[in-house]
């Protein structure tokens, strides 16, 4: 069963993304990868960032036109401070390129100022037939008062044109349902509920903390849970995580895979990644993205005279 991106009456229209193409209609475009326009930071350690999108997109088989929004100063175990490029310089990189290329699907990172996500959501107004996914960072390490103005700047310009909302359970929490009173922490059908208040029809929740060291990873929309992955939690503490999930479902929804099983695939391709994870400093492990291009292990044959093989290593991965 196919989910629908949108409802009916959403103005955006996404049955390019979930139904069948006509085959005369695709032919050209067969022969490209799909095109996601990304709005987000440098990230000088590699950890997310423009950096881990592209990774991770090429990982599935898209081309990332990438929008440099910023630049953190950071290493691998903190951010200390974020320097945000001028609006006029972010809407004009978005502007030249959308003048030249077809995108099949606009993805939000870190963008850092009210006034550059207030260009964003003007881009994504200008093509509503385009899709979004807009990711929430954990956003503790800035200024308690430039939090509160970005929050405010997202919530009301950028979720009423936000498709897919990806985030941490914690971080959405706060931020969406910051007088929860329940007993209980909210649900992930909680957190699109309030979401949904703002216009987005779905929400992917990570990182629901379960019994015995596991975490859950939700996919809802303010009706019903669409869909559900249960992985167990890694000894270890990782930069770079959200970024990577939610440029892999950005990939796979431009590539047109369906919604639920386009979240199940990121999360696999994600769990994986954090799996396979490697610590190049003395902070955080971040994810290895390019896991499936390592190459196997092989038996040593014993043979001193062998010459030694200089090759890139081959793989099965398509791209």
């Amino acid at each position: 069963m196919k989910t629908s991106l949108l409802p009916a009456e959403h103005d955006h229209k996404v049955s390019d993304l979930t139904d069948p193409q006509n085959d005369e209609d695709t032919a050209e475009s067969d022969a490209n990868p799909p095109c996601v326009l990304v709005f987000n930071a440098n990230d000088p350690s590699g950890a997310g960032g423009l950096a881990a999108d592209a990774v991770a997109m090429a990982s599935v088989g898209a081309h990332m036109l990438p929008v440099v929004t910023g630049a953190y100063a950071r290493d691998t175990a903190e951010i200390f401070d974020f320097f945000a490029f001028d609006e006029e310089a972010v809407s004009e990189q978005a502007r030249s390129i959308l003048e030249d290329v077809e995108v099949q699907l606009i993805k939000i990172g870190f963008v850092g100022s009210p006034e550059n996500l207030s260009n964003v959501a003007e881009t994504a107004t200008d093509y509503p037939e385009v899709p979004v996914v807009a990711y929430m960072p954990n956003l503790s390490w800035w200024d308690e008062t430039q939090i509160d103005a970005y929050l405010d700047a997202f919530r009301d310009l950028v979720l009423p044109q936000t498709t897919v909302l990806v985030g941490n359970h914690s971080t959405l929490w706060r931020w969406l349902l910051p007088d929860w009173s329940g007993e209980r922490p909210p649900s992930a059908r909680d957190i699109a509920k309030a979401a949904g208040e703002f216009g987005v029809p779905y929400t992917l929740v990570t990182g629901i903390m379960l019994p015995e060291q596991f975490i859950d990873n939700v996919l809802a929309s303010p009706q019903s849970v669409l869909a559900s992955e249960k992985y167990e939690r890694l000894d270890a503490v990782f930069a770079g995580a959200g970024d990577t999930l939610s440029a892999a479902l950005a990939a796979l929804l431009a590539s047109g895979t369906d919604l639920a099983a386009a979240a199940t695939e990121a999360l696999s391709y994600m769990d994986r990644c954090l799996d396979a994870g490697f610590r190049p400093g003395m902070g955080h492990v971040l994810p290895d993205r390019l896991f499936w291009a390592q190459p196997e292990e092989e038996e040593d044959n014993g043979d001193p005279d062998s010459p030694p093989d200089f090759a890139l290593p081959p793989h099965d991965t398509r791209h």
